[in-house]
């Protein structure tokens, strides 16, 4: 294997200067020991904000599955039957050839930037971010290779047709384990530039490590692992060991803040305008400042790395949302057009929300302001900003609408009346009811071309003026990787496990339930909303928590950040929880909701080495790749 690294970064945190290749005279001096370290934070852009790639860590899940305009790369990750993951359509390949680049990368910073009088907190985040790739392929792989062709966590600049893959008690405990532990020892309190990683960050990916490899020794559903294996820790510690130490790593993290915080209420967490805030503890940066640092074209999106176009996914086509110049409905408009807003932007209908999503996950959208500030469930007229003059367009009903009204709802529960669906009513085949001019979508009648979008991954601009703004433009906010909050998370699914100490799964889990009881505004209300429902949060929590409950408050906390899968495969229930969805067809007026079944064999809980690597190979290729794949 070789691994050669280009860099680049947001220009307010670190300058760049991008090369082809890396060298190891080039890490000997200063200028390659910082622009190797650049690339780290660089390499994040290739990876999250990828909408191929993260559409393999949602779809297939509880979480979501393909929509109406969803290609093979959709289809084939939802195990439903409409398509197949195999070495060439698992787009993992996104990780896998990215990440090993990345490794040597952070191989030749370990290796030779001593000699360019790096300090030990500088080459301590090459530290870090080997940890991070190789925890990132262990858990999707499997066991992958540590030697690149020039010894194990060497520097290589041979290219190499042969590839021998460790097994994963020893990626963990000769990498990804020694590494992180070096980070915790070495890094900073607060972060050397805004956005890098310091003592805190690497706690956080310690403790999620152990919690993973604890998971992994003691495979309770007998999932298969490979290289085989025995599970056996080559240090001597049992699962309960790798729990406990979660729980405790989790725990300092927590006491030990170090600058990084819960925000006050959960729509500050994801509000865009608070980007880069207090909880945010590792994120892929990207600016409307400069076309160079963001990665991407600030005027059109490419569709492909390093932008970050995840967000246009699970974004529907609202801009087929018509109302009219009379009420006679003779002439209709776009009154809904595509803007660069958060609860807007580019709509792709790749991805959608499955109907137990709206009605299981988020059942509580009273208390709970979790749904409001994950989805965008009102679509309101913006007309005016398209160039469209009417001061009033009329809707549904006939009724009049002004800018800023809704156009359309997905009801939170099911309406006392039934929504009218009759045919032609509506232009995107949403329905209405008395009284009321927004159409109108209940929760069970979502569907594969109609459905709540996700707000939290949503464009925001400065530069918009008073017009739509860049909206077919990859995302200038930075995609989120790792949050504080998390630590809650790990803490409580080690003590389920069995770790002990002063705070119980139940305590830490209504920390985080707590903070989504406060509202402060209501996202689809487009309202202030001051309430305290933290009481009725914690009251409701059940008295012993279990794993499940874990992976629901997980889903709540996180939906589509692209952390489901992980959940999903660590824990061993996603064959149980992600069996079977509802959700209505591709149809105008599809309102009727399907059962849909998915095979997730157990082969499944490892992807496919990419066909890429496997052809660039020599030897037993058949071995070297991942059991049913071949």
């Amino acid at each position: 294997m070789s691994a050669l690294l280009a860099v680049g970064c947001s220009k307010d945190i670190l300058d760049e200067t991008p090369r082809a290749t890396y060298t190891p005279e080039f890490f000997r001096t200063e200028e390659g020991v910082n622009g190797g370290v650049t690339g780290f934070y660089a390499h994040l852009r290739q990876m999250y904000g990828q909408a191929y790639y993260y559409n393999t860590c949602e779809t297939g899940t509880d979480e979501a599955t393909y929509a109406q305009s969803a290609d093979g790369n959709f289809k084939d990750m939802d195990m439903s039957g409409v398509g197949q993951i195999t070495p060439s359509t698992s787009r993992t390949d996104a990780i896998w050839g990215e990440c090993f680049r990345n490794i040597n990368s952070a191989n030749g910073v370990l290796e030779y930037g001593a000699e360019a009088g790096a300090s030990a907190s500088l080459l301590a985040e090459a530290n870090f971010f080997r940890a991070f790739d190789y925890f990132l392929l262990v858990q999707t792989f499997g066991g992958v290779p540590l030697d690149l062709g020039s010894g194990e966590l060497a520097f290589n600049t041979t290219p190499s047709t042969e590839s021998t893959r460790n097994t994963v008690p020893e990626v963990y405990t000769k990498a990804i384990f020694p590494d992180l532990m070096t980070a915790i020892e070495n890094l900073p309190d607060a972060p050397r530039l805004t956005g890098t990683v310091t003592k805190t960050v690497a706690r956080l990916y310690l403790a999620k490590a152990y919690l993973t490899y604890g998971w992994w020794l003691q495979n309770p559903n007998n999932i298969p692992t490979y290289p085989e294996t025995t599970r056996t820790d080559p240090d001597g510690h049992d699962a309960q060991w790798y729990f406990q130490h979660a729980y405790d790593m989790a725990m300092e993290g927590i006491n030990n803040p170090g600058g990084y915080s819960l925000q006050p209420t959960y729509y500050d967490v994801n509000v865009a305008e608070n980007d880069r805030n207090s909880e945010i503890m590792l994120y892929a940066d990207h600016t409307e400042e400069s076309a160079y640092y963001n990665g991407g074209d600030l005027n059109y999106g490419s569709g492909g790395a390093p932008d970050n176009f995840a967000g246009w996914m699970m974004t529907w086509n609202y801009t087929n949302l018509k109302s009219a110049e009379d009420p006679a409905q003779t002439t209709l408009v776009n009154s809904v057009q595509r803007e660069a807003a958060q609860p807007l932007g580019r709509p792709w209908t790749r991805m959608c929300p499955t109907i137990e999503v709206v009605t299981n996950t988020f059942a509580n959208k009273v208390d709970d302001s979790r749904y409001d500030g994950t989805f965008t469930t009102t679509y309101r007229g913006n007309w005016p900003k398209g160039g469209v003059a009417n001061d009033v367009l009329y809707n549904a009903n006939s009724l009049p609408v002004y800018p800023g009204d809704a156009i359309l709802t997905f009801l939170d529960e099911e309406p006392a009346q039934a929504v009218d669906y009759s045919p032609n009513i509506s232009n995107i085949g949403a329905g209405k009811l008395p009284g009321r001019a927004d159409w109108v979508i209940n929760p069970q009648g979502i569907s594969r071309l109609t459905y709540p979008g996700l707000w939290k991954l949503g464009p925001y601009r400065t530069d918009n003026a008073d017009g739509l703004g860049q909206p077919n433009a990859g995302s200038t906010r930075p995609f989120n990787i790792a949050k504080f909050s998390e630590f809650y998370f790990v803490a409580a699914e080690a003590a389920v496990k069995g770790a002990t100490g002063s705070m119980s799964a139940r305590d830490l889990i209504n920390v985080i339930r707590a903070r989504a009881g406060m509202w402060r505004f209501d996202n689809n209300a487009n309202e202030v909303r001051i309430e305290d429902h933290s009481a009725e949060m914690t009251a409701a929590t059940p008295a012993v928590i279990d794993v499940d409950y874990i992976l629901d408050e997980l889903s709540r906390e996180y939906y589509g950040e692209g952390h489901r899968w992980f959940d999903l495969v660590r824990t061993q229930k996603w064959g149980e929880k992600a069996a079977t969805y509802t959700i209505c067809g591709s149809a105008l007026y599809a309102h009727t909701p399907e059962t849909f079944q998915r095979t997730i064999e157990t082969h499944f809980y490892l992807r496919p080495i990419p066909q890429g690597q496997i052809d660039a190979m020599t030897g037993d290729k058949a071995a070297y790749q991942n059991p049913g794949y071949n």
